[in-house]
């Protein structure tokens, strides 16, 4: 795009998930930031990986937000691992122990900014867990405690009310609207209250199956249906991760972003990939915040 022609573009986030997990995937995050395909990275900070992926974050801090990808279901949860049907029930019977799950909510944000170096940009979850009862008053309250000052956005998990609702993309929605069902309303006025931002809707939700092809119509759907402050997840890897269940789409998703077509759908939809600190909160300058 020109100059003029981005200055007019509606900006959106862009967010690579689950770095950290797996070193292809860590590559696509770095790559993709680079090519500025993606404007923010949520790190698993409970994850094998992480000590020695974080150092190569320094490289795409100008490019990118950079954070927090809470954890209790796969890498991380410490005492309260467990699978996620099993949490989020635990989470809704109040059997969540408010100690356990603040030290750990602690515990993941001190490996991210030893990991960075600094605060986090943003901050949402594994599977969505950040937006579950018990949790997201925990994780706020320790927000607010921890950075007083410059507090990071959240995901809202909204979708946009421009979902197509015919063919595949019906499924998409139903899946779209279970995750939204189980937290986003209750997030989204807590995070009011305090004055954290949120995204508008997010994009991106599908059941990570067909064919790469199928995934590029998916992103234009997806790309027209994208309004200001909105924000895109993905999960790309330059390949697919041994014993990973999404690892095919993964791949495919990388092919899909980081190729031309959706370079074009961005300048057809009028469309900037932007980091969202700097769209959320005009008054937010682009030095990454110290933390404290």
């Amino acid at each position: 795009m020109s100059d003029d022609t981005l200055a007019g573009a509606v900006p959106i986030g862009v967010c690579v998930d689950d770095f950290g997990l797996d070193a292809a995937i860590d590559l696509a995050a770095l790559r993709l930031a680079a090519q500025e395909r993606v404007s923010a990275i949520s790190c698993m900070t409970r994850a094998p990986g992480w000590r020695a992926a974080a150092s190569a974050l320094a490289s795409v801090s100008a490019q990118a937000d950079l954070g927090l990808h809470l954890d209790f279901t796969q890498a991380g949860g410490g005492a309260l691992h467990r699978g996620l049907a099993l949490f989020i029930a635990a989470a809704y019977l109040r059997r969540l122990d408010a100690r356990v799950l603040r030290d750990e909510i602690q515990a993941q944000l001190d490996a991210f900014e030893d990991g960075v170096g600094a605060a986090p940009d943003h901050v949402d979850g594994h599977q969505h867990v950040h937006q579950l009862p018990g949790v997201r008053e925990a994780l706020l309250a320790e927000l607010v405690r921890r950075y007083p000052r410059q507090q990071p956005w959240l995901r809202d998990t909204q979708p946009s009310s421009g979902l197509a609702l015919a063919g595949p993309a019906a499924a998409d929605h139903r899946k779209q609207r279970l995750i939204a069902t189980l937290g986003a309303r209750r997030l989204r006025g807590l995070a009011r209250s305090v004055g954290l931002p949120m995204n508008v809707h997010l994009l991106g939700v599908y059941g990570f199956s067909g064919t790469a092809e199928a995934y590029a119509q998916r992103l234009a759907a997806w790309c027209a249906q994208a309004r200001h402050g909105d924000l895109l997840m993905c999960h790309p890897a330059v390949a697919a991760p041994a014993t990973d269940p999404i690892g095919a789409a993964r791949h495919q998703e990388y092919g899909v972003l980081g190729g031309e077509r959706f370079g074009a759908l961005l300048l057809q939809h009028g469309l900037r990939v932007e980091r969202l600190s700097h769209v959320l909160d005009g008054s937010r300058m682009p030095a990454r915040p110290a933390t404290t």
